[in-house]
């Protein structure tokens, strides 16, 4: 399978960090657990994270959900660069963690932290898919600029306000 064969299977999310959103956890999980579906639905079965707080984690929990309960999906973790969560509470490191451990590819995007590092990842996200989920709260930042690279590149986008 070439890798615009792949590309055309692949999901990635972007969002916002949890204190910049204006609804629940649950809220969020529950309306990202339907798009996730709804993906699923339409034949795509492999999911890209950028592992931040927030959008990038509860995602990537939600596919390892449905990989226990007996979907046929691969995770890949584009995180922006090796120690990246390591400033983060004990809770988000544990939930961040056991991402990793049931993940099917772990990717470093950056050798090192650098100030773009965050944009490379998310170009990179975008670079190696078809379908963009965002949960957009319309502020500029990292979502939005990933939303208008995602525009760019003519990738399908599915924005969650």
């Amino acid at each position: 399978m070439t890798e615009n064969e792949k590309r055309k299977k692949r999901v990635c999310f972007t969002g916002h960090r949890p204190e910049k959103l204006n609804d629940s956890e649950e809220t969020i999980k529950k309306e990202l657990r339907a798009e996730i579906l709804n993906s699923i639905n339409e034949g795509f079965n492999v999911f890209i994270s950028g592992m931040a707080r927030g959008v990038d984690i509860w995602a990537a929990e939600i596919i390892i959900e449905l990989k226990n309960k007996g979907y046929d999906l691969k995770l890949i973790c584009a995180i922006p660069y090796d120690g990246f969560e390591s400033k983060w509470s004990k809770e988000w490191q544990i939930r961040y963690n056991n991402i990793i451990c049931n993940s099917d590819l772990i990717r470093y995007i950056s050798p090192k932290y650098s100030f773009e590092c965050f944009q490379i990842r998310n170009e990179w996200m975008v670079n190696h898919s078809a379908k963009v989920i965002a949960v957009f709260n319309g502020e500029k930042g990292g979502t939005y600029n990933t939303i208008k690279y995602a525009t760019k590149e003519n990738l399908r986008i599915k924005i969650i306000e």
